[in-house]
């Protein structure tokens, strides 16, 4: 399985949107799909096929995580919604947001504990692999999180992560996480630390709109799950939001 080639190219294409060179200008593919659908969404809706509401390959551009983040009907399309800054740079946010916890509990905040965990860009080898499982895997039950993710787009999603590479192993693990059960407590075990909670948490935030009740309620049950106090959680949703 491939999952760690699958993610970094997900962060490249979140940094891209940032407007550096080596990746998609994402965010206007996602401002192009909002004007799409507040300007004219009853004619969106015509030139729609399948029962999407609208064609999500041709707007999103073929990008894997346009997909994930930007195909949920009914959402916020806006910037405060879509935080692709916190996806491109998971790891260090979250060392950020652990840190900052430490000053204010007055702990120091040093250098990060080796019983913390390393951040997912410094890992390497099978431990980079089953953290950036650990990601994706977050990422797809957040993006379902409020059931607007149906077959076709499934499968579009899977289409797309095949182009970015994925082997055999990683197609078949894709298609069987966009419908398996959405289980906090049992993606919550898959953390093999807590800076990986951390990760996951964040991430899980950079995906969802946390004005929408069901997407809000994964995310408390995702951090209850975690064992992240209310103090880490909100700290990490500020280091989300801060990233953009």
């Amino acid at each position: 399985m491939n999952a760690s080639k699958i993610l970094q190219q997900l962060m490249s294409q979140a940094s891209g949107s940032k407007g550096s060179s080596g990746g998609m200008d994402v965010k206007g593919v996602i401002d192009g799909l909002s004007r799409h659908l507040g300007g004219n969404s009853s004619q969106g809706a015509r030139q729609s096929s399948g029962s999407s509401g609208f064609d999500v390959k041709s707007l999103l551009g073929g990008s894997a995580l346009g997909m994930l983040v930007g195909s949920k009907r009914g959402r916020s399309m806006g910037g405060k919604a879509l935080k692709y800054g916190a996806i491109a740079g998971v790891g260090v946010l979250a060392w950020k947001a652990w840190q900052s916890t430490q000053e204010k509990e007055k702990k120091g905040a040093g250098t990060q504990s080796s019983s913390e965990g390393e951040r997912v860009e410094v890992l390497s080898g099978e431990y980079q692999e089953r953290r950036s499982l650990e990601l994706l895997q977050a990422m797809i039950m957040a993006a379902r999180a409020d059931g607007h993710i149906d077959e076709q787009e499934q499968a579009l999603i899977t289409d797309q992560i095949d182009a970015l590479g994925a082997d055999q192993e990683m197609h078949r693990w894709v298609e069987q996480q966009l419908k398996a059960p959405l289980d906090a407590q049992a993606l919550a075990r898959e953390a093999d630390s807590p800076q990986a909670a951390r990760e996951m948490y964040l991430i899980s935030v950079a995906v969802i709109d946390d004005q929408n009740p069901m997407e809000r309620a994964w995310l408390d049950q995702l951090a209850s799950a975690l064992n992240l106090t209310p103090e880490m959680a909100a700290e990490l949703e500020r280091q989300a939001q801060q990233a953009g």
